[in-house]
């Protein structure tokens, strides 16, 4: 069955690629009640390797989402991870309700899986840059199961567990940094999550370095959609046998995408041809609204994400501090605002989600919605049959180490009356003033949130 179709009364956001680029979407298993369509859109992207852009309705990294149905979507893939683990049904009708906007389905969703779990012996390994708030509630759903996520931010004083390589990125090196190589390094499955598996070459790759520096009897790959073909995963049960070792996969629903023959040159025609001339990215947008800065009152010494390691009790005590932090930020909100937008930054994903959850916990007279900057580049069409309609592009602010570079922000530019953009400190910097807060301003009022990015403690 196709999945390419909208809901009733609804255009799906993949419509325009579809119909200039013949993409289709074909539905598979649907262990969440959901299709693919329900899950993603479509968008171009600027990238010599692929054509195509799953967008996601769930992840909150392109398109500003209820950070409740984000949050609730990842603890979903969880909780279908902790099913597989111990051999349970799992048989959730709540997605489907939240995706379609239902009054109330979005916290119901996340209010069903939330917990308190039971601990699962495991760790989670999640991806950066994009999937590294869904591998903390996958790790949540699991009860707290310590987690760490990829990165590709070398930080002084972390020796490397290991590194690999996705190789259809347009930045493909990964490194893995624990604080505390022993947390992760354990005969406990391990659980990789990514937003999208498509050929399983990364997942792979993951599995192979991690099996190298330490073997495990049981790896699961969970991911929001599994778009592997019968090559693929046979090839993922090859690598089993070579390493001696159980690889299992989970997602919201499986399927495939089919692509027409000379769709990679097709598609960099269509990019060449809507990219001529001056970019609207860049024009206008002069700095006209207020910046502000709030201390949300980040707890000292809890890490800001899964860089270093995340273990159960960070989970724990940022659960206890929330609802004060997001008091802080609520007080702190100009009087008359109704839509907001909290804005996180590249791999810091999971604070501002938890942040934007709370708020609109706190405050149910907002519209609260949840996204963040991104490496990847898009091509934006301001159509409502397209993923992504606006961007904003800026320089990095975080000195890279594969250097300057464009960054970008998408889908924020209408629509919003106050943008909360949360940022580590490693990425509040003179270039972050001059670029992506000079856009942002130019677009509704700013509050700026910075956390402490987590470091080696002195011994």
């Amino acid at each position: 069955m196709s999945a390419g179709r909208a809901a009733p009364g609804r255009i799906w956001p993949g419509e325009w690629v579809a119909a200039r680029l013949g993409v289709r979407l074909v539905d598979g298993e649907r262990p969440a009640g959901v299709g693919l369509a329900d899950l993603a859109g479509l968008a171009v992207r600027r990238n010599p390797r692929r054509a195509h852009l799953l967008v996601s309705t769930v992840l909150g990294k392109h398109v500003p989402t209820d950070p409740r149905l984000v949050y609730g979507a990842g603890l979903l893939l969880g909780r279908l991870v902790r099913a597989r683990l111990k051999q349970e049904p799992l048989d959730d009708p709540l997605l489907a309700g939240a995706l379609a906007q239902n009054d109330g389905a979005a916290v119901a969703l996340r209010d069903a899986h939330k917990g308190p779990h039971a601990p699962i012996q495991a760790v989670v390994f999640g991806y950066a840059e994009t999937a590294t708030a869904l591998g903390h509630a996958v790790a949540d759903a699991l009860g707290g199961a310590y987690y760490l996520h990829s990165t590709r931010r070398p930080v002084r004083g972390f020796v490397p567990y290991g590194a690999f390589e996705e190789e259809h990125s347009h930045a493909t090196s990964h490194l893995i940094l624990p604080a505390d190589p022993d947390a992760f390094d354990r005969d406990v499955p391990v659980v990789l999550v990514d937003d999208e598996l498509s050929t399983g070459r990364t997942a792979l790759n993951t599995i192979r370095a991690l099996h190298a520096a330490r073997p495990r009897r049981h790896y699961i790959v969970a991911a929001l959609t599994d778009l592997r073909d019968d090559t693929a995963r046979a090839q993922t049960q090859s690598v089993a046998a070579a390493l001696g070792a159980r690889i299992d996969a989970v997602a919201l629903a499986t399927g495939r995408v089919e692509l027409p023959p000379g769709i990679l040159p097709a598609g960099q025609r269509l990019v060449a041809s809507l990219s001529s001339g001056a970019d609207p990215a860049r024009d206008g947008h002069a700095a006209r609204h207020a910046v502000e800065r709030v201390d949300v009152g980040w707890p000292d010494g809890l890490p800001e994400g899964g860089r270093h390691g995340f273990r159960p009790e960070d989970g724990r005590r940022l659960g206890e501090e929330l609802p004060a932090m997001a008091d802080r930020l609520a007080r702190a909100l100009p009087a008359g605002r109704r839509r907001v937008l909290v804005l996180g930054f590249e791999e810091l994903m999971y604070a501002p989600l938890r942040l934007a959850e709370a708020l609109a916990d706190a405050r149910p007279d907002l519209e609260v919605r949840y996204s963040t900057t991104t490496r990847s580049p898009v091509l934006a069409v301001d159509d409502p049959g397209y993923a992504v309609r606006t961007r904003l592009v800026f320089p990095a602010h975080d000195d890279p180490p594969d250097g300057p570079g464009e960054r970008y922000a998408y889908n924020v530019a209408r629509g919003f009356d106050l943008i909360v953009l949360v940022v580590d400190d490693v990425g509040d910097t003179p270039a972050l003033a001059a670029g992506l807060l000079r856009r942002l301003a130019g677009v509704a009022d700013v509050l700026l949130v910075t956390v402490p990015a987590h470091r080696r403690q002195s011994r």
